[in-house]
Parts: C-alpha cells; structure tokens; sequence
C-alpha cells in the first residue's frame, strides 16, 4: 500500500521545548487518520509539519515519496482546513472558494464553474453570492472545506474543523466527512482533542502526548486495548484500576484498564459493592461503585431497576473486559 505522508525519526523543537520527539508515523494513501491528544501534546505541530508551516529540527519527511523539508506549502500537494475557516470577508462565497485558482492564474469562468462545483460536492450550491457573514457555523466549515478541495490536494489537513460547532452539527458534520473522504479516496488527516470525533470517524488513531506517539491503532484497538494508563485514561472513561486490585480479581497482576460500560449488575455471584452516587445520563445510568476500596464507575441501562446510592449490589465482567497495560502513566 502505498504511503502517503512519512516521519522518520522526526523532532521539531521550540528552545528547550520539544513539541515533537522523535516521531515515527506513516500515513497511508486514501485513509481517514486522526491525531488525537491534549493541547500541547504534538498533534497540530505534527500537521503543520505536514503543511510546511513549520520545519522539522531533525529527522525526514516525506509526501507520497518526495522528500518534504525544505519545501514551502504552496509547492506541496496538500490544502489545511482549520478549525477559525480563515475565509475572506470581503469576498462572497464563489470567490473565496475559487481564491487557490485565481492565486495560479486560473481564468475568472473556469475558476467559477470548478468553485460552483465544489460548493455542490460539499452539499452549498447556489450559496456562492453570499459573504461569510451570511452563513452559519456549518456553512462556513463546509466553504472552508471546498476551498480546500477546489485545489485537489492528495493529503487534506484538518485542525479540529469542527471545534466551533455545537454538538449536534458538530456530529453531523462527522458523518458528513466520513462520507466525502470515502467518496474521494483522498487521505484525510484529522487533528482533534475530541475522542468520539476520532473514534467515530478514523480508520486510524495516532494518541499523542509529550511531543511522543503513545498509542497508534484501529479506533476498536485504541478504545478496547489502551497501551498505557495514559491512553486508558485519555481516551473516553475507564477505570484504571491498581495492580493488587487487578490480582484480586482476577488473578493476574499489573495495571488494568475495565471500561465502564463492561460492568454489569448480576442477581448473584461476581463481587459485592456499594454504590456511592448515580447519575442519571438519558438512556444510561452513571452509578459510582466502591469494589473493596477501590472507586469504580459503571454505566447500566436506566430502564431496568436501577439501584440507588447506600445500596449494596453484586456486580460482575468478563475476564477479556480487564485489559492489561504497560506501567508507566
């Protein structure tokens, strides 16, 4: 398979910073890959990196087999969606899709029709009159988005596009990008300090932390199996339970990773614990468990008998649910 974007051994140090540290990583042609970290772990570094806006303090990159340092962003064949959309204005809608056309020299007409046509592909036409002003939060992601695309670009870079939007559009909007990318096939790569964002919609997730990669893998691998307890702890809700408390239970020793949704209440057998609180989240239940010491949190369905706080339940897992992890935090 061929690869799109490649770091070797790459660092890019600010002073005595080391926002990226040594990063190995390589991105394949044609998929959807998110990095997903805190802010000031490496990932928006990583893609300006990737950009050209920023050049590494050692190590090599490349772009489908060419090498990248040294290169400037317009000489690179990628586009950067970011999260403000930067459009122009005082242009309307048509001009600032076209704006990467005209800047090559691109003649008014053509550069108009490949705009109307990128405005349709990204579900605005006859949006192209209005100014930016005129448009929703949504709307102005998508503009941004074929601007981006007009230029045809075989890596899209994406800098938490959909960090603006409320929730609801924000999720629509993840469906709506996983489609585009699917019918482009081009590599999209996506940062983000949002989980379900990356879950939902990569193919791959990079976890970032300290300039370093902690975990690299399919969404499913990320989630179910974490690497570290930081990455058990980063990555949506887990308790991360303490070598003795994982031997206890289980007869195997070493920090642990039980999601919470693994727990189950059960009529009999498995372990007895208190519950200390309970949430009511909708469909779900938060309830917080103490397990001989040790503070749990379980999600259960709200439409059964759900248990209140002060009472004592018996609760259980599969041995798979409590998943092993290396040491350090």
């Amino acid at each position: 398979m061929t690869t799109a974007v490649l770091f070797a051994k790459v660092s890019r140090h600010f002073g005595a910073v080391k926002a990226v540290d040594g990063v190995d990583l390589a991105i394949r042609e044609g998929e959807f890959f998110a990095m997903l970290g805190p802010s000031g772990s490496g990932k928006t570094t990583c893609l300006r990196l990737i950009a050209g806006f920023e050049q590494p303090t050692a190590g090599h990159i490349e772009i489908f087999g060419e090498t990248a340092e040294g290169v400037p962003p317009y000489r690179r064949n990628v586009n950067t969606v970011f999260q403000d959309y930067a459009l122009f204005p005082h242009m309307n809608v048509l001009d600032n899709v076209a704006y990467g056309l005209m800047i090559r020299g691109i003649g008014k007409a053509e550069r108009h029709s490949a705009a109307e046509d990128a405005l349709t592909l990204v579900q605005l036409p006859s949006y192209g009159a209005r100014r930016p002003n005129q448009l929703s939060g949504g709307q102005r992601q998508r503009v941004a988005l074929a601007r981006a695309l007009i230029n045809k670009p075989k890596v899209l870079l994406l800098d938490e596009p959909l960090g603006a939007l409320d929730l609801k559009l924000r999720e629509s909007m993840q469906e709506e990008l996983k489609a585009l990318q699917k019918r482009l096939g081009i590599t999209f790569v996506f940062v983000t300090h949002d989980q379900s964002e990356a879950l939902s919609m990569a193919d791959r997730v990079a976890v970032f932390d300290h300039g370093r990669i902690m975990q690299l893998g399919s969404p499913q691998d990320i989630y179910q199996r974490p690497a570290s307890r930081f990455v058990a702890d980063f990555v949506g809700s887990s308790n991360v339970l303490p070598p003795d408390f994982a031997n206890k239970t289980s007869g195997r020793y070493g920090w642990a990773s039980l999601r919470p949704e693994a727990i189950r209440i059960v009529g009999a057998g498995g372990y007895e614990a208190r519950v200390t609180a309970s949430g009511y989240l909708g469909g779900l239940t938060r309830l917080g468990l103490d397990l001989y010491g040790q503070k749990l949190v379980a999600l259960v369905p709200s439409n059964g008998a759900v248990p209140k706080e002060g009472d004592s339940i018996r609760v259980a897992w599969t041995p798979a649910d409590l998943h092993l992890m290396e040491d350090e935090f």
